[in-house]
């Protein structure tokens, strides 16, 4: 594992804000020589501190103008049941998130749809039809303040 200190959690910061900065740049903003700079991100992305880059969408332009956060759950709390409900999950192309979670419920899913149409069609034929769901509370995005999510 990569060692976490001011100079790598800067790195790690400005690679949130733009993963396809320069080198050169990257460099000179974290106050590092390119050839220093490059060998901090190569370990970072060995030890699997870095992952993987990603584009940022604009969800608007894509034609998605309703997102939802959905409380999920479940009749039955048994591993197949949650193996079942996280299958039909990742089939639908609606569900960009899908978690787990302890609580009242067991899953909550953020939802992206075209508009309250579209949404209803999948609250209904997918969501509705899904295996062992008992429940479902939909709470509409109507404002993302802060979102850092890539």
């Amino acid at each position: 594992m990569a060692k976490s200190d001011r100079i790598n959690d800067h790195i790690l910061q400005e690679l949130s804000r733009d993963g396809r900065i320069s080198n050169l740049e990257l460099a000179e903003r974290v106050g590092l020589s390119p050839s220093a700079c490059l060998r901090r991100v190569q370990e970072l992305e060995r030890s699997g501190v870095i992952s993987g880059y990603r584009a940022v969408l604009d969800r608007q332009a894509m034609g998605v103008g309703f997102v939802t956060y959905i409380g999920v759950g479940l009749g039955d709390h048994s591993k197949g049941a949650q193996l079942d409900f996280e299958q039909a999950m990742a089939r639908a192309p609606e569900v960009v998130e899908c978690h787990n979670i302890t609580g009242t419920i067991e899953y909550l899913l953020r939802v992206e749809c075209a508009d309250l149409p579209s949404y209803k069609r999948f609250h209904a034929d997918i969501l509705g039809t899904a295996p062992h769901v008992t429940s479902i509370t939909t709470y509409v995005v109507m404002e993302s303040p802060k979102d850092l999510r890539a």
